[in-house]
């Protein structure tokens, strides 16, 4: 199986009043969420799910990252992903149905993070995501599990690591 953790891209803070869920992206999140865009087009991810979070700026990230998503792709924006709590997570992973081999995760912080390090044993940038996931990234485990109820920690192997002002250099574009 294999599970992609993308976090949304950089939100705005320009209006303070605003609760924390309906934070839109900020115009450099735009822009980063477009990069990734077309790193997700060019390496052909193409999950059978998106799980994302409810919130404004993660939607947002899905619009933007969504063309190059294929068009068999299913989405679900759930409130249940709409949380920092890792566990959380995890235990919405367990409930995906059987028939899914891949699904790409659109959340937050700390959440993301905690999840991609519980779920890794290892990868060549596990180090370097476990001392920050930064807005926009994208992570990519293969899971040794056969179904997702059956997704325990560790055991999951990070095969890719990538940051919007790295695409650039890892495509040589």
């Amino acid at each position: 199986m294999r599970l992609w953790l993308l976090r949304h891209a950089k939100s705005s803070w320009d209006d303070p009043t605003l609760e924390d869920e309906d934070r839109p992206l900020a115009p450099r999140g735009a822009r980063a969420a477009d990069r990734m865009c077309d790193y997700l087009d060019r390496e052909g991810i193409r999950p059978d799910l998106v799980l994302c979070s409810s919130a404004l700026r993660t939607r947002q990230t899905l619009a933007r990252v969504l063309p190059a998503l294929g068009r068999e792709v299913e989405i679900q924006i759930e409130t249940s992903i709409y949380t920092f709590h890792a566990v959380e997570l995890l235990d919405r992973l367990r409930r995906i149905d059987e028939g899914i081999a891949s699904v790409m995760l659109i959340g937050h912080n700390p959440a993301i993070q905690e999840l991609a390090v519980r779920l890794a044993d290892g990868g060549d940038r596990l180090d370097r995501l476990v001392q920050k996931f930064p807005t926009g990234g994208l992570a990519e485990l293969e899971l040794p599990s056969d179904a997702w109820w059956e997704l325990g920690e560790r055991g999951g192997e990070l095969t890719r690591f990538m940051i919007p002002r790295e695409v650039d250099r890892a495509t040589g574009a």
